[in-house]
């Protein structure tokens, strides 16, 4: 966890007789993913736009490292002011302008830079967003995917040290939603930004984020981990975590992390001692490798692929798994050893075929690439369960056995 950046004190916003938000405490690390959750008109957008100074509180303090900003001189607050990007619910590009003259705006906009600087700090930024190749196009030419790239970069150019996030993913299919995500962590790695998102998409945008804000009647519920709030008593916890418990992952079909707790938790329960034996496998591709090779999008699919193959093959079995991370999946096998494991392993590995993955072919080429051939490969390991083993501790047990499963050469289309 990086140091405090940006600190809520009391914050309380008012709109007429509507108090939005009441005494909102809050920390935003530096470097972290921080996405803030809660139900339609609880103040999310509001709490976003008091960061970037759109707002300002009615009561209380916020703070940039560690410095109230009602006591900052016009300059200093300019200054911080300038260090927070924005990337809109839907792009916000300009159709008349080309994708160049879109992400030069903001420095035209906010900066002295001369033509020349400008035009040699968005040309970096756009190959650095792998987007340079659609620099004289305009928006409406682009694919969705792609134009959410061509945003980001827009909001990157101003070597931001905060990227304001709201509502990225509405609208968008489960392959796209996850595309988009793993962008973000993909370029907040590589860039070094603290983002803050707003969201709806859950549980996917669990899979990048770092640390998660509840909005519940105007206050902060919680804050902290996904792992933390499932150990939290509080209504709106008990209620979100409730509501997950029959969900499945919509890109997948697997269990979400939370259903898949419950059903791990009631494993060992009423069972005799003999009969308290379980096997794990924990299957994994380089999302992140891969999504630099192939494109976000068809990254994702290989991950949808790989867990319908998981779904298939080891349900009927009596199987049940999840998603632990966005490119890693844990299947619990009741009942079985490992060295059982190991053999259904074996079997799997034989049956697995080219087209069990690679569905790089059918996914629509949003994303050009030089290669027209993408290497895919699963890593996979077995291991035993002891009774009441925390989950965690199964998958670092499990990534140390993990060996090559599957490695595909799949030819892209287009």
């Amino acid at each position: 966890m990086g140091r405090k950046l940006i600190e809520f004190r009391g914050v309380t916003k008012r709109f007429g007789d509507r108090t939005i938000l009441d005494g909102v405490d809050l920390t935003i690390h530096e470097g972290d993913i921080t996405t803030i959750i809660g139900k339609s008109g609880t103040g999310k957008s509001v709490l976003l736009k008091h960061i970037i100074g759109l707002l300002k509180p009615d009561e209380g303090t916020i703070l940039f490292r560690g410095k109230p900003v009602d006591m900052m001189s016009r300059r200093e607050w300019d200054h911080c002011r300038a260090r927070i990007s924005y990337m809109f619910q839907n792009n916000a590009l300009f159709d008349s302008m080309t994708v160049f003259e879109n992400v030069a705006l903001p420095l035209h906009q906010t900066t002295r830079l001369g033509r020349a600087e400008i035009e040699e700090k968005v040309r970096m930024r756009l190959e650095q967003t792998e987007t340079i190749e659609v620099a004289d196009k305009y928006p409406s030419e682009l694919s969705g995917g792609m134009q959410k790239r061509v945003a980001l970069a827009r909001a990157l150019v101003t070597d931001p040290e905060i990227v304001l996030f709201d509502e990225p993913t509405t609208g968008q299919d489960p392959i796209r939603k996850n595309a988009i995500l793993s962008m973000i962590a993909q370029y907040k790695k590589k860039f070094g930004f603290t983002a803050v998102l707003i969201s709806h998409d859950i549980p996917d945008v669990f899979f990048i984020s770092d640390r998660i804000l509840m909005l519940w009647e105007g206050k902060i519920a919680f804050q902290g981990t996904y792992e933390d709030a499932s150990r939290l008593e509080h209504p709106m916890v008990d209620e979100f975590l409730r509501s997950l418990e029959g969900f499945r992952d919509e890109l997948t079909g697997l269990l979400t992390k939370h259903a898949f707790k419950v059903r791990y938790d009631n494993l060992f329960r009423r069972k005799r001692p003999e009969e308290r034996q379980a096997a794990a496998i924990l299957f994994s591709v380089e999302l992140e490798s891969l999504c630099e090779r192939a494109g976000h999008e068809s990254a994702i699919q290989v991950v949808k692929s790989l867990c319908e193959f998981i779904t298939e093959n080891l349900d009927f079995i009596g199987g049940f798994s999840a998603r632990q991370k966005q490119d890693h999946v844990l299947t619990i096998l009741p009942g079985a050893t490992v060295a059982e494991a190991e053999e259904i392993l074996a079997r799997l590995r034989d049956v697995m075929h080219a087209g069990a993955l690679c569905d790089l072919e059918k996914a629509e080429p949003t994303e050009d690439r030089s290669e027209s051939c993408v290497e895919i490969q699963v890593d996979a390991g077995a291991v035993d369960v002891r009774p009441y083993d925390e989950i965690n501790t199964i998958i670092e047990r499990a990534k140390s056995n993990q060996k090559i499963f599957a490695r595909h050469l799949c030819k892209k289309r287009g």
